[in-house]
C-alpha cells in the first residue's frame, strides 16, 4: 500500500486521539454542504461513516459579521433542501427568515417590484392595465397546466380541454413561448430572471450558452409559485438561515452524528495529509491521518478542493477545457436599498447594465435581523456566471455603482454613530467595504475517489443536491436517500407543525 499527499504544507504537531475502528464504509473529508448532506444519507442508510475536515486551522467565529464566500444564495420554502431538512431532522438545529422584501428588477435605470403573484400584480401601480391583464392570463395559463400535470391529466391529452400545454410548446424556448403570450419586453424579464431564475441573456437564441425550454421555465414557476404561502408567517418564496449558510452543513452533521457518524472536535481538527492507495487494485482505500494514523474505508469522498492524483484510470466523469466561472461580491452598506425592507433580492436582466452584458446580476441584501452583520448595517452578496474574471468583475462592479453610493467611510465604528436620519434620507445606501472575486465552479467526479461538487452559480440548492445523490447512488445503489423515517423522534415532536418550526418570527 503507498500514499499520494492529499495537501500541502504541514501541520503543527499536536496531542491527537487515537481512532477507533480504524476501519469505515465511508471516510468524508471536508465538511461543505454536499459532504455533510452525504454524511447524513449514509449514516441513516446504515453505514460506517468518519467526517474529518479539509484543514487543521479552524477560523474563530466573529461576532459582528458572517460571510457567505458562495452567496447569494436562497432557498425556495417548497424546495427539496427544506423538504430534506425536515425528513432528516436537521430542522431541529436551523431557524429561516423570509426574504420580505421580496424581489426588485432593475429595467431602464430604475427599480421595480416583482409582480410575482395575483396579489401582487393587482397592487402594482407601475404596470398599464394591458400589461396586468397579459400578466394574469399568463400566470392562469400556467398554473392550469401545473393543476392538471399533478392531477396526471396526461392521459386526457393535450390543449385548453386538459388545462395542459402541448409538447410543442413546452419544447419551445421559453422566451418564444412568452412572446406568444404578448407579455412586454420588461415583464418577459420578470418572468424569465426575477421568477424562472435564467442566467443567460435569452433574447439571443442563437447565441445563448443555456436557453431555457418552456417546460424548465414552467417547472421553476411551480416551485416559485408552491413556496409562497407555505409557512404561514413567511412573506415571499425565499427563506434565507439564520447566522448564515454555515448552518445548513451543521444541522446535517448533527442528523449524522446522531445516526453513528463519527465526530470528535479534536477528529475535525485532524485532517488527512495522504491519501491511502492499493497498487495493485489502482484505487484509494483510505486516508493516512495529520497524527500519522491510517484510516481504511471502502469509499473515499473527497471535498473538491482536493488535488486527487491521477491513478492511471478511467473517469466516468466528463472533462471540461474551460471550467465555467462565477463572478461574485460581498459588500456592507449603511441602509437598505429598499425603505422599511430587511431583506431584498434584486435582479439585473442582461443588457440592464450596459449592451455587451450577457448574464443576469443577482444581488441580495441581508439585514441584522439575520444575525449576519451588527444593527444599522446591512450585507449584499452579488454573483454572475461570467467566461473570464475581467468580464464578471467588471459586470459586478457596475450592479454595485448602480445600486451604492461608493463614498468611502474609513472607520465602521464611526458609521454606528452617525445619525440614522442621514442615512434614510440618502438617494443610495452607502457602500462602506467591499470584495469582488472570481470563483471556478468544480463538479463532482467519480471513480475510486469521489468527489462532491462546489456551490455552484445558481441561487438555490436544486443542482447540487441533485449531484449529491447521484453520489449517494454510486455508493448506496439500493437505498433511498434520507427516507422519512430517517430522522430521529423529538419530544417535541409534531406532524402538524414540523415545517413551521423551521421559520423563525
Amino acid at each position: 500500500m503507498a500514499d499520494a499527499p492529499a495537501t500541502g504544507g504541514g501541520f503543527p504537531a499536536q496531542d491527537y486521539p487515537t481512532i477507533d475502528p480504524t476501519s469505515f464504509d465511508v471516510v468524508l473529508c471536508g465538511t461543505g454542504l454536499p459532504e455533510s448532506v452525504l454524511a447524513a444519507a449514509c449514516a441513516a442508510a446504515g453505514k460506517t461513516v468518519l467526517h474529518v475536515e479539509t484543514s487543521g486551522a479552524v477560523p474563530e467565529p466573529s461576532r459582528r459579521f458572517t460571510a457567505d464566500l458562495v452567496g447569494p444564495r436562497l432557498l425556495y420554502c417548497a424546495d427539496e433542501a427544506v423538504d430534506l431538512l425536515l425528513r432528516s431532522g436537521g430542522s431541529h438545529h436551523v431557524e429561516f427568515k423570509s426574504v420580505e422584501g421580496g424581489t426588485l428588477l432593475y429595467w431602464g435605470g430604475d427599480l421595480y417590484p416583482v409582480p410575482d403573484s395575483r396579489q401582487a400584480i393587482f397592487k402594482d401601480t407601475t404596470l398599464q392595465l394591458r400589461e396586468k391583464n397579459l400578466l394574469f392570463r399568463f400566470f392562469k395559463l400556467v398554473q392550469a397546466h401545473i393543476a392538471a400535470s399533478a392531477a396526471g391529466a396526461a392521459a386526457a391529452g393535450e390543449g385548453e380541454a386538459s388545462g395542459r400545454l402541448s409538447d410543442e410548446d413546452l419544447d419551445l424556448p421559453f422566451v418564444e413561448f412568452l412572446k406568444r403570450q404578448n407579455l412586454s419586453p420588461k415583464m418577459r424579464a420578470v418572468v424569465l430572471y426575477a421568477i424562472a431564475m435564467a442566467d443567460y441573456d435569452q433574447d439571443g437564441v442563437e447565441s445563448c450558452e443555456r436557453l431555457l425550454t418552456t417546460r424548465e421555465g414552467v417547472k421553476t414557476i411551480a416551485l416559485y409559485s408552491s413556496s409562497i404561502g407555505r409557512f404561514a408567517n413567511a412573506e415571499g418564496a425565499f427563506i434565507y438561515p439564520m447566522y448564515g449558510h454555515g448552518e445548513l452543513p451543521q444541522a446535517f452533521c448533527r442528523c449524522a452524528a446522531v445516526k453513528g457518524a463519527l465526530y470528535l472536535v479534536k477528529v475535525l481538527r485532524m485532517p488527512a495529509t495522504a491519501l491511502l492507495v492499493d497498487e495493485e487494485k489502482k484505487r484509494y482505500v483510505g486516508i493516512r491521518l495529520a497524527s500519522g494514523q491510517d484510516i481504511l474505508c471502502q469509499q473515499l469522498i473527497l471535498d473538491p478542493s482536493y488535488e486527487i492524483p491521477s491513478l492511471d484510470m478511467p473517469c466516468n466523469a466528463p472533462v471540461s477545457n474551460l471550467p465555467r466561472k462565477v463572478a461574485r461580491g460581498i459588500c456592507i452598506i449603511s441602509s437598505s436599498v429598499k425603505q422599511d425592507s430587511s431583506n431584498v433580492l434584486v435582479v439585473f436582466p442582461p443588457k440592464s447594465l450596459e449592451d455587451e452584458q450577457i448574464t443576469a446580476v443577482r444581488v441580495l441584501q441581508l439585514s441584522s435581523n439575520l444575525a449576519v452583520c451588527p444593527p444599522g448595517m446591512f450585507m449584499a452578496y452579488l454573483s454572475t456566471p461570467c467566461t473570464d474574471a475581467f468580464t464578471g468583475k467588471k459586470c459586478i462592479n457596475k450592479a454595485i455603482d448602480v445600486l451604492f453610493s461608493t463614498k468611502v467611510s474609513n472607520d465602521l465604528e464611526d458609521h454606528l454613530e452617525k445619525n440614522s436620519e442621514e442615512n434614510k434620507e440618502s438617494v443610495k445606501p452607502t457602500l462602506l467595504w467591499s470584495c469582488v472575486y472570481v470563483q471556478e465552479i468544480i463538479q463532482g467526479t467519480s471513480g475510486t475517489a469521489l468527489s462532491c461538487p462546489m456551490p455552484d452559480e445558481n441561487m438555490d440548492y436544486r443542482s447540487i443536491l441533485e449531484s449529491t445523490k447521484k453520489l449517494f447512488t454510486d455508493i448506496c445503489p439500493n437505498e433511498e436517500f434520507l427516507p422519512r423515517n430517517s430522522a430521529p423522534k423529538y419530544a417535541s415532536d409534531d406532524d402538524s407543525n414540523s415545517a413551521e418550526a423551521l421559520y423563525s418570527t
